[in-house]
């Protein structure tokens, strides 16, 4: 068999989990798989010094990475983690035991017999109990277990204090944990360090993806979207930003030379999207080669590739090789990934023994080289790089060593580079691309569906906002910056990876909230107020709260108490469901809210959880009517008390001089209560409305009633169903 080359592309991301305006990271992930992932996968090509590869680096994850290694970053999960256990508060003690279990149970969490034990007893007693029912070493034990179970194998091999400290696996003390802390520390920042070294040495290649990982041909155009899938719903406003393709590109790219002391030659389009505008913008701003997935050549060609029995496959003489993208006067070269080999690494080797699973990918390669009978072979692998490895054994090491052996030995196989491989190679030509991704060949994952394309549009309204804002005079250039950031991370991928019905896990809430809570940034910071629909989820749930309807007319007084038991009698109450939230994604404020109205006026009381004033001194609500004239009352509370009442009518706030006397009353006590009258809201008889009460803090949403959108109401005579 003639040789060939063996292009290995392993794709590094995390989102970017930092809220800009609070400075501080709301996910811990990006730590966490620095501590489980980035360090091993680089560090292990000393044993193979002649296997090259590529590593796609992402530039919001080593801006994160670089935060962490310079121990300033602000994690409240992280804090709680390493919070001495006499200054631990029951909130870092909830935190704790919520995040400490979002872990591989069988791989990474059961492989600590304490950890378990603690697990098992959490979870049978409840969060609520297990804080009353742990002691002070069982804090101390899960606070240390909860970190070690994440620390790289190789690491754990070859560090003696965190050695020491698993060989310990009980009992530990307030001095182990501070030197967890430390090499946690230790660690991420000698991440860095390898993939630099690895590069210096020409043993890696590190590429790059645009800043915030977003979907680059979709911030091209989202209309792009119905070239691969026609007739696909798309968002009620077109988004057409290719200034913000190229920003992302280039902001990466500076990136990349300040850390690695040179500009990157190769990209790894977001989820491997591509279409000619964005390659040619790529190819503008300096790079040399992309890669996407084989659907998109398949497409682009007309053909299909179909696996034989023994391995070969039906136009594989097209597909292993390289491409050349002719886009007028400017080219871009194009690795096409096999999708059925790299998806069996990320997807079924982990069920199988190391050695069988590495020998069989090593077969499998040489049967797809073996279907080229002319010119140089390459076989391009491209796949996730750090998700795969909780669900193999050991971190997957045993099979990556395996493997990585087989090819050092293999005298038909040259592992290399993507560069490597463009010198090697006999590209083939294109003069188009049919644009899609890595799925499907198309952008169904990110557009198209209700909850997708209304994420879309909230975009398109905060990037219009942005764009006026940054040409009025007097607008401070800091801020504006600050904007500019934060609309770059909302065109991120992977909010819209867990919109719609293709993906979901339990930290739904919590992406969907940091999503409107980066989106609300951009209006908080340019000084205005971000609008009622940045309060309401976008990810839909299933809701299960309590409802009862109006009964009879009310008439209550309006005076911050429960004055007597039977004036909210013949109400209606609304009482959110109770849930255990994901982090910081799951406050929950408001216990109850009760509502009714007689002949001339809305009444309105929420009673709210105890403890609600020690948290939020100072906060906002928000009342809005849908009606035929949409409304918002927005009254600011400090320390307990009402600061400020103003109407908006129509986004617009209405002169206080011009509304009558004792139109509105509100009043806060041991209760809120609001009596509207029907004339100020241009509400009428027998007219449907619908409202929604949100708790804002520094202008930005904490939580909105009802969470799936609005309650829709019937002013009738005689109360009906909300």
């Amino acid at each position: 068999m003639q040789k060939f080359s063996l292009m290995l592309l392993w794709h590094m991301h995390q989102p970017f989990y930092k809220d800009l305006a609070q400075g501080q990271y709301v996910m811990p992930w990006a730590r966490l798989h620095a501590l489980k992932d980035y360090y091993g996968m680089v560090a292990i090509l000393r044993e193979f010094p002649t296997v090259h590869m590529t590593f796609n680096l992402v530039p919001s994850l080593l801006v994160q990475l670089e935060d962490y290694a310079r121990d300033e970053a602000i994690e409240p999960a992280m804090d709680a983690a390493f919070r001495p256990l006499g200054q631990m508060t029951p909130a870092d003690q909830s935190l704790l035991l919520e995040t400490a279990f979002q872990i591989n149970r069988e791989n990474l969490l059961f492989r600590y017999p304490r950890f378990k034990e603690i697990e098992e007893r959490a979870r049978a007693a409840g969060s609520e109990a297990a804080v009353q029912l742990f002691t002070a070493q069982d804090w101390l034990d899960l606070q240390v277990l909860s970190q070690l179970a994440w620390f790289d194998e190789i690491y754990l091999s070859e560090d003696p204090e965190i050695s020491r400290l698993v060989a310990k696996s009980r009992g530990y003390s307030e001095e182990d944990k501070v030197t967890v802390r430390r090499k946690e520390i230790e660690l991420i920042k000698v991440t860095l360090e390898e993939y630099r070294a690895a590069s210096e040495r020409g043993q890696i290649e590190i590429s790059t993806s645009p800043f915030y990982h977003p979907i680059l041909p979709l911030v091209c155009d989202t209309a792009i979207a119905r070239e691969s899938h026609p007739g696909v719903p798309l968002p009620r406003k077109v988004f057409r930003h290719p200034e913000d393709a190229r920003e992302q590109l280039r902001s990466a790219r500076d990136l990349h030379e300040r850390l690695f002391s040179r500009p990157p030659r190769g990209l790894w389009p977001s989820e491997g999207s591509v279409s000619d505008e964005a390659l040619r913008i790529a190819s503008e701003e300096g790079f040399e080669w992309a890669a996407t997935d084989e659907g998109v050549l398949g497409r682009s060609l007309g053909i299909l590739f179909s696996r034989q029995a023994d391995g070969t496959v039906a136009q594989g003489q097209e597909l292993y090789r390289p491409y050349q993208l002719d886009l007028g006067e400017r080219s871009i070269s194009l690795f096409f990934r096999d999708h059925q080999i790299s998806d069996l690494i990320g997807f079924v080797y982990s069920r199988m023994d190391a050695e069988a699973a590495a020998a069989d990918l090593h077969g499998r390669i040489k049967a797809a080289a073996r279907t080229v009978t002319s010119g140089a072979p390459l076989v391009s692998l491209i796949l996730d790089g750090e998700n795969a490895w909780e669900f193999f054994p050991r971190g997957g090491r045993e099979f990556l060593k395996s493997f990585y052996g087989r090819v050092a030995q293999d005298p038909e196989i040259e592992a290399v580079t993507a560069t490597e491989a463009l010198a090697v190679a006999s590209p083939g030509r294109l003069s188009h691309v049919v644009p899609g991704s890595w799925i499907d060949a198309n952008f169904d994952v990110w557009i198209g569906a209700e909850e997708d394309n209304r994420a879309w549009d909230a975009l398109s309204e905060a990037r219009d906002f942005y764009e006026r804002k940054s040409h009025e005079a007097g607008t401070d250039p800091k801020k504006i910056e600050i904007a500019r950031q934060e609309i770059g991370i909302a065109e991120g991928s992977d909010w819209c990876w867990w919109y719609g019905p293709e993906h979901s896990s339990a930290l739904d809430e919590a992406f969907d909230l940091l999503y409107r809570k980066q989106l609300s940034n951009v209006y908080h910071v340019l000084g205005a107020s971000p609008p009622d629909d940045l309060a309401t989820p976008i990810k839909q749930p299933v809701s299960r709260a309590i409802k009862s309807s109006p009964s009879a007319p009310i008439n209550p007084a309006i005076d911050g108490e429960v004055t007597t038991y039977f004036e909210w009698i013949g109400a209606g109450i609304y009482q959110p469901e109770e849930r255990q939230g994901s982090m910081h994604g799951g406050q929950q404020f408001i216990e109850a809210i009760y509502y009714g109205f007689n002949d001339q006026s809305l009444f309105l009381r929420l009673d709210f959880h105890e403890g609600f004033s020690a948290a939020l001194p100072a906060f906002d609500l928000r009342i809005s009517l849908n009606g035929e004239s949409p409304i918002r009352i927005q009254a600011s509370f400090l320390g307990g008390r009402l600061a400020k009442t103003q109407l908006w009518r129509r986004e617009a706030p209405v002169d206080a001089r011009t509304i009558a006397a004792d139109s509105l009353q509100i009043a806060m006590g041991g209760i809120f209560e609001m009596r509207l009258d029907f004339s100020l809201a241009g509400l009428h008889p027998e007219e449907q409305t619908r409202m929604q009460i949100s708790v804002w803090e520094n202008g930005l949403p904490l939580e909105t009633v009802p969470r799936e959108g609005w309650l829709v109401f019937e002013l009738t005579s005689e109360p009906a169903s909300w």
